[in-house]
């Protein structure tokens, strides 16, 4: 909870000098306000946990350790993925947890935030086995879910299979009752939405694309006499060819590499993506559709060898995973997990443009020190809303019984995600601070506000 209880300090320091927020506190009662927000923001409202007990296909029992953090419910119902990863701890969940209140609130998304986590590694079970898993978690944490209580999504190891188990689990545990928002990335013949799975890797390639290409073209004549790094930094990349680097090129990854292949704004090409094996480079840019079409036939593995990689009929240069990470390019996409870049590799990170589609692939200590150097980091809060943002569209239509063609759902997205934008950067690229800092701004500011006004500052 370290992490969290700084990032709200921070922001609350920021403000205490803002005469606009909160302007009815003065002295000593905005001191012990302040000090009532940082409690109440900087800790979880819940912490559930569990040992799931599964018997296994050789009829071996195992107890699987199973989690659901629930931050802060003022904007609306909990809202949070369920990752499937082996790396799942309760202080990561408590970390991404609070992100989740802070990215809604951010967006203006009426839910509050929350986060689940199973600490198993998918591929090391069937999907029997799976299936069980996915069972289980609903049945140990049936009380605390629900329309209008709590809502899980697919996250990193999860997928629309996983939401559709667990939405016709809590059906079966709660007969009669309202299940189709009760979990949101469901497959759409199950009630989710047009749209939901390329959502987060189409909205992070959107942030980086409307910051670049719409917002500096259309205002950079509005700051003549910035001394801004940020934007000398970005307007430095609004009229050059791009070089892009994805770095993870699972669901967010490879349709975010694929609105890069085809997007007709700016001059960017996709010189390397990664997975979990390997990195694929080519100066010239890869093709990225042949790419995105083997990982869906390879189990989401990009090609390995030499005879892969011809046998498409492409060409690309086979390099080690974490290569990416330091390579010589202007836009840097990070897509698979978190702290990847950190104390060790910071210093030789080259792209100046960094974009999370991650949570926290940057570590606090490594994003201080790219920050300094001027490079723009468009933050996870910011960049990979896209999912949360198309689950409050598929949990309006569950509760509607309608259903959004794919179009008026992209266009929603892209909305939601732009208002976002124009608001905070104008503030971003007219002061000292880096955009994370502003977007965590911003949303401290709207809870705070609402906690106010709803007298829960006492």
């Amino acid at each position: 909870m370290e992490k969290t209880e700084a990032i709200i300090e921070n922001s609350l320091n920021a403000l205490m000098e803002n005469k606009d927020f909160l302007p009815d506190l003065q002295q000593e009662d905005r001191k012990k306000a302040f000090s009532s927000l940082l409690s109440i923001l900087s800790t979880p409202n819940h912490i559930h946990k569990s040992f799931l007990r599964v018997t296994l296909r050789d009829d071996k029992v195992v107890r699987i350790p199973a989690f659901r953090v629930q931050h802060n419910n003022t904007m609306g119902a909990y809202k949070g993925g369920i990752r499937f990863h082996e790396s799942v701890s309760e202080e990561e969940t408590i970390t991404l947890a609070s992100l989740m209140s802070l990215k809604n609130a951010l967006h203006d998304v009426p839910f509050g935030g929350a986060k689940g986590g199973i600490s198993i590694n998918p591929r090391d079970y069937n999907k029997k086995e799976l299936n069980l898993i996915c069972k289980k978690y609903v049945q140990y944490f049936a009380d605390i879910l629900g329309t209008d209580k709590d809502v899980p999504a697919p996250d990193v190891g999860s997928s629309e299979r996983e939401m559709d188990w667990m939405m016709a689990e809590f059906k079966n545990i709660h007969p009669g009752e309202s299940y189709r928002g009760s979990f949101t990335g469901k497959s759409v013949l199950n009630g989710g939405s047009l749209g939901r799975k390329e959502a987060t890797g189409k909205g992070v390639y959107f942030t980086f694309r409307y910051i670049l290409h719409d917002f500096l073209k259309e205002h950079k004549g509005d700051y003549p006499d910035s001394t801004n790094p940020f934007l000398k930094t970005a307007l430095q990349y609004t009229e050059k060819p791009l070089k892009i680097a994805v770095q993870g090129f699972g669901n967010v990854g490879s349709v975010a590499a694929l609105e890069a292949y085809h997007c007709p704004h700016l001059n960017n090409k996709v010189v390397a993506v990664s997975d979990r094996n390997v990195t694929l480079y080519n100066e010239k840019g890869l093709a990225v559709p042949e790419l995105a079409a083997f990982t869906k036939e390879n189990e989401g593995d990009l090609p390995r060898t030499s005879e892969e990689i011809n046998g498409l009929g492409i060409e690309a240069e086979i390099m080690g995973r974490d290569d990416i990470i330091t390579m010589d390019v202007d836009a840097l996409f990070f897509a698979a997990l978190g702290n990847v870049v950190d104390e060790h590799n910071m210093k030789d990170v080259k792209a100046e443009l960094l974009i999370e589609g991650a949570n926290t692939p940057i570590t606090a200590e490594a994003d201080k020190y790219l920050s300094d150097k001027g490079s723009v980091i468009i933050p996870d809060i910011l960049a990979n809303a896209g999912g949360v943002i198309v689950s409050y569209l598929e949990w309006l239509q569950g509760r509607e019984t309608t259903m959004y063609s794919e179009e008026e759902v992209f266009k929603q997205l892209f909305d939601k995600m732009k208002h976002t934008m124009d608001t905070i950067l104008p503030q971003f690229f007219g002061d000292p601070f880096p955009l994370r800092q502003n977007c965590f701004i911003h949303s401290v500011t709207k809870l705070s506000t609402i906690l106010y006004i709803r007298g829960k500052l006492y």
